[in-house]
């Protein structure tokens, strides 16, 4: 088999956990600045068929007094890591013990969780040691999406399960914010699609039924490719429930057939004939079609779904391809102006509101990961006061670096550079947990 894009240059794994003090600084951290950067993603034990399966590991530096304390890289030991065992048990149900964690990081009534879809979360602390599956106190029965909603408003935890064969495909749930799950709830789907992402308003959910759909031949192919493929019958459309009545009707409005694999952000405002619905995601035109490959462009797109009337809106705000977009998550749910995504050695921040970005450059050695929004903890409350975290490979050395980008000033030279003691492989996500 010829060798994938993630088994060379920056995708390959790094062979060692490890711990390093009082890092290098080319700049000046910013005082106030305190806290935990966690960021997760693939990094396999041994060669693996597809980027999405290798065995999560979680890079994380500690930030205090204006310094950067720590670097430490652990894999995620889940129980399927410590000894191997198969996703399915032998009646065809999921074992949601086996997993990777290797999707995400989250931090909610004071725990921070390692994420994959397709298994039960996994708590770490944040000097990165496992815990152990988390499961609600028992309560949860399901697969967790590695995209849960934090509401700012009310501190709740909103997220979804899927990837059962038998129905319901996908399960809705909700834990206050003292972390009590205290909503379980079947949404009715006639297949079971790859629904990886969904968003959250301040008042309803919407769930993303596209046509990527479970493909029992890829299933029970033996490559290790991932078992979904497109379909032209299928259809593509937003589910929208209620937070208020979250046992109530499930609204369907069929959108043009497209892929996400990840939301920038919902909110709702008022329109003439009622509340209009604004979802923002990086959307794909097709994806899947032959193989489970990643060789298609998206775009920032904007959907408005009219409430009252049934209307649905859509298009592009922008033409640049990119992924991984990311907002300031005191504002999930609500209008946000910014969000900042992954290009070609390069970060773009998308004005939302007028359509038109600034890019901060990396150069052609410069590869950035998923920018994370830290809020300042003085001055205003807005998006440009605060700073972007990212890990950001460089090329000439083979390194890589935590990069600080003042959000007041976005397109000029980082604040600061926090040097690694290796390379930070490309991933997923993480977040900035303070404290």
């Amino acid at each position: 088999m010829a060798e994938q894009f993630f088994q060379r240059g920056n995708y390959a794994p790094v062979p060692d956990e490890l711990t390093a003090f009082d890092l290098p600084v080319e700049g000046q951290i910013p005082a106030d600045l305190e806290g935990w950067y966690l960021r997760n993603g693939p990094n396999p034990r041994k060669p693996t068929a597809h980027w999405f399966a290798g065995d999560g590991m979680v890079h994380g530096v500690r930030i205090e007094n204006g310094r950067a304390a720590w670097y430490r890289n652990r894999w995620v030991r889940t129980e399927s890591f410590e000894h191997d065992f198969g996703v399915y048990n032998a009646d065809g149900t999921r074992n949601l013990h086996s997993s990777v964690a290797n999707t995400h990081i989250v931090n909610h009534a004071g725990r921070t969780l390692a994420l994959v879809e397709s298994s039960l979360p996994y708590e770490i602390t944040n000097e990165l040691q496992t815990v152990g599956a988390y499961d609600f106190g028992g309560k949860l029965n399901d697969a967790m999406t590695a995209h849960p909603k934090i509401c700012p408003t009310t501190g709740e935890l909103h997220f979804f399960g899927y990837g059962s064969i038998f129905a319901p495909h996908v399960t809705y749930h909700r834990a206050d914010a003292d972390g009590e799950l205290t909503v379980n709830r079947p949404i009715d789907v006639p297949a079971l699609t790859m629904m990886h992402d969904f968003a959250m308003t301040s008042g309803h959910v919407v769930f993303m039924d596209l046509p990527i759909v479970f493909d029992l031949d890829a299933a029970m192919s033996g490559n290790g490719d991932m078992p979904f493929r497109w379909s032209d019958e299928y259809g593509a459309r937003f589910g929208v429930l209620r937070r208020d009545d979250p046992f109530g009707e499930v609204r369907w409005f069929d959108i043009d057939p497209c892929y996400v694999f990840h939301v920038a952000n919902a909110y709702e405002k008022a329109g003439e004939t009622g509340s209009i619905l604004v979802l923002q995601a990086v959307r794909y035109p097709e994806l899947w079609r032959d193989s489970g490959g990643l060789d298609a462009d998206a775009v920032m797109w904007t959907w408005t779904i009219d409430l009252q009337t049934g209307a649905v809106s859509e298009g592009p705000l922008d033409d640049r391809s990119v992924e991984f977009p990311r907002i300031d998550d005191r504002l999930a749910g609500l209008p946000a102006r910014y969000a900042v995504t992954v290009g070609d050695q390069r970060l773009i921040r998308h004005d939302l509101t007028t359509g038109t970005a600034v890019e901060h450059s990396f150069g052609d050695a410069g590869g950035p990961g998923e920018a994370v929004f830290v809020p300042a903890a003085t001055g205003a409350a807005d998006e440009s006061n605060g700073w972007y975290l990212a890990y950001v490979y460089d090329g000439d050395r083979d390194g890589s670096d935590l990069v600080i980008i003042d959000a007041g000033d976005f397109s000029a030279p980082p604040i600061a550079k926090i040097g690694l003691p290796q390379r930070v492989p490309y991933g997923f996500h993480g977040n900035w947990i303070a404290g």
